[in-house]
């Protein structure tokens, strides 16, 4: 039988497929890489990919004819049993750490929040007035003491529960602890700076600052003092003079 100029006669076997070609791909002017050559492809999009893939989307990438799905299934079968493998995902493929390797991942850190200025100063009325019930921080403050104020420094081990106050209602009581202590470098509650060092530092405002120095006594003034005391004085020296009662009425004695 004759092959004809365009092709091979009807009936005559085509040709042979290409070793390590996938199965099933389709013909066209360029062959198709080998399937281990897709299998490279496919692990390396897999890899650098931040999101799942899905056998569309490597279709898309690879070169004409590859087989996407017999690419997966070689990558899947190689990963089987080692640290990382390929899962799936929906109808998406991804590269996935081994669930019995998962706790190595795992990393413990400290997230350092920042204290609000609440926070700050009832910590600061329960260090200085220790043990102090919630009514007293309030009174103190000015402002009420929500509850999640106080459950962050318990939280933070910072102060604890006192002893209850003997008056009606047994409140509970706030006292400092020793991690408090050990964290802002303290021997004992003692050791807290006074009012003339938090002014030396800066660390007090205007309106503490305003307030103690009203309620401080006010120089004497000698001079007016001194004055007063010597009009005091003349007027015991000369007393004023009474007034002569006057005599009852003739024509009322009368009667």
């Amino acid at each position: 039988m004759h092959e004809d100029e365009d092709g091979p006669a009807e009936g005559a076997p085509g040709p042979e497929p290409v070793e390590g070609r996938a199965p099933g791909a389709a013909d066209s002017l360029f062959d198709a890489p080998p399937l281990p050559e897709q299998e490279r492809m496919v692990e390396a999009m897999l890899f650098a990919s931040a999101e799942p893939l899905s056998r569309k989307m490597l279709e898309e990438r690879l070169p004409h004819g590859c087989d996407a799905a017999a690419a997966l299934e070689g990558v899947r079968k190689r990963y089987e049993g080692r640290g990382v493998q390929l899962v799936r995902v929906g109808d998406k493929w991804a590269m996935r750490t081994a669930p019995d390797l998962g706790f190595l991942m795992r990393r413990e850190q400290h997230e350092a929040r920042k204290l609000s200025r609440a926070a700050i100063e009832t910590l600061a009325i329960i260090a200085y007035h220790q043990p102090a019930t919630r009514a007293e921080i309030e009174e103190i403050r000015g402002v009420a003491v929500s509850r999640g104020t106080l459950d962050m420094l318990l939280e933070l081990g910072w102060i604890r529960l006192g002893p209850r106050r003997m008056t009606p209602g047994r409140p509970a009581t706030f006292a400092t602890t020793d991690a408090f202590l050990d964290h802002f470098g303290l021997s004992s509650a003692r050791d807290l700076p006074g009012i003339k060092e938090l002014r030396e530092a800066g660390l007090l405002d205007a309106r503490a600052m305003g307030s103690e120095e009203s309620t401080e006594e006010e120089p004497r003034d000698t001079e007016t003092a001194d004055m007063f005391e010597e009009e005091e004085s003349l007027e015991d020296a000369f007393p004023e003079e009474e007034a002569p009662e006057e005599a009852p009425d003739e024509d009322f004695r009368r009667e």
